[in-house]
């Protein structure tokens, strides 16, 4: 069985290894892609006021564009000194929270820099016709990366624990060069990311998969929810009265709060949702979706507890994917095993081609024999 394992652990490796290496090299620059996309977007703002910010009604009416047209959404910060987000389709405009005032323009190399990076990390940068083959090689690189960390979970441990055995995978060993140093690499680096791999890795199967999506809801004898109809954009001018008590109402919802979102309403007689954040973009369980007639009537309130088990548990593998599920910790977590799967790669390919490279010795030797 090892020797079996040993093989498929070896051809998927040599197989998928380019595309794991570039996902993996992709996946190490996303790794705080929500915190240094804020951080860019405020270094070339003035200093904000930190007094109590307009009424959202006053703040819309400022954010208009120059044609006159609503952002689709608003985000306000509970932070003081936080610029007020304006989004209009990919521009995202900095309001000063106090006056309503334009401020800036929220980063937008930073913002190109994450998507090509991501489009790099799902679709090896393909674009058009070719989108759907970018994607399935990816797709079928992550199932066999997946494959690949379950063997080795058996492969990097050692055949008979001893003292000296335990040893050589627990940690790095200096002075080590060639085969041994690579060999060393492998098995610590695998060791000890394992459990973090397989889980991010799992996570990405979920993601690129229908089935394996379906198949966590068929495991938890639950029925995936009916995807939500994309928002429909504004067909006129929408009367904004009203909207203040509403985002009283949606910010009693989640005390502590640290963002809330208000979907611009596509016509005057469109209920309002409200995108309700006590943690970052990452951390379903900290984040409400409220969505309220003009009349203050709660039409919907979604969170995480109130998922099935199965979205719940679609939901956490979608976000333990990047780590961002555990905050902060979590990223840092998924990006150093990310990292180390860059190492992984590079020491399974050359083990594998010194292999390669001994064998056709050992045959060039028989034949001369």
């Amino acid at each position: 069985m090892r020797t079996v394992l040993f093989w498929l652990h070896l051809c998927l490796g040599i197989a998928a290894g380019a595309v794991i290496l570039v996902m993996s090299v992709t996946g190490v620059l996303l790794t705080y892609e929500k915190q240094m996309t804020a951080w860019m977007d405020t270094q070339n703002l003035p200093a904000l006021s930190s007094a109590a910010p307009l009424p959202v009604e006053t703040l819309l009416e400022r954010a208009r564009g120059a044609d006159g047209k609503l952002p689709a959404s608003v985000t306000i910060y509970s932070a003081p000194g936080q610029p007020v987000q304006a989004s209009f389709g990919r521009e995202v405009r900095c309001l000063d929270p106090a006056s309503g005032q334009s401020v800036g323009i929220a980063h937008a190399g930073i913002r190109q820099f994450f998507r090509s990076v991501t489009e790099w990390h799902r679709y090896l940068a393909a674009s058009g016709p070719s989108r759907p083959t970018g994607r399935a090689l990816t797709g079928a690189a992550n199932l066999a990366f997946l494959f690949i960390v379950t063997s080795g979970l058996y492969l990097w441990l050692p055949k008979v624990y001893t003292r000296a055995s335990i040893r050589a995978v627990a940690w790095f060993r200096g002075g080590l060069r060639g085969k041994a140093r690579d060999f060393n690499w492998h098995n610590v680096l695998g060791v000890w990311c394992v459990v973090p791999l397989f889980f991010i890795v799992l996570g990405g199967t979920v993601i690129s998969y229908a089935w394996a999506s379906n198949l966590v809801y068929t495991l938890t004898g639950t029925k995936p929810a009916a995807a939500a109809p994309a928002p429909a954009a504004a067909k006129g001018p929408v009367d904004l009265a009203g909207l203040n008590q509403l985002w009283q109402r949606a910010a009693t919802q989640v005390p502590g709060w640290r963002t809330i979102s208000l979907r611009v309403p596509a016509s005057n007689d469109a209920p309002v949702t409200f995108v309700i954040d006590g943690g970052y973009a990452g951390q379903p369980q900290l984040r409400t979706s409220l969505t309220l007639d003009r009349a203050g009537q709660t039409l919907t309130a979604e969170n995480f507890a109130s998922f099935n088990a199965g979205r719940q548990w679609r939901t956490w593998l979608r976000f333990v994917h990047t780590g961002e599920y555990y905050g902060l910790p979590g990223q840092t977590i998924a990006g150093l095993a990310t990292a180390a799967t860059v190492i992984l790669v590079y020491t399974g390919i050359a083990l594998a081609l010194r292999r390669l490279s001994a064998w056709i010795a050992r045959r060039a030797r028989q034949t001369v024999t």
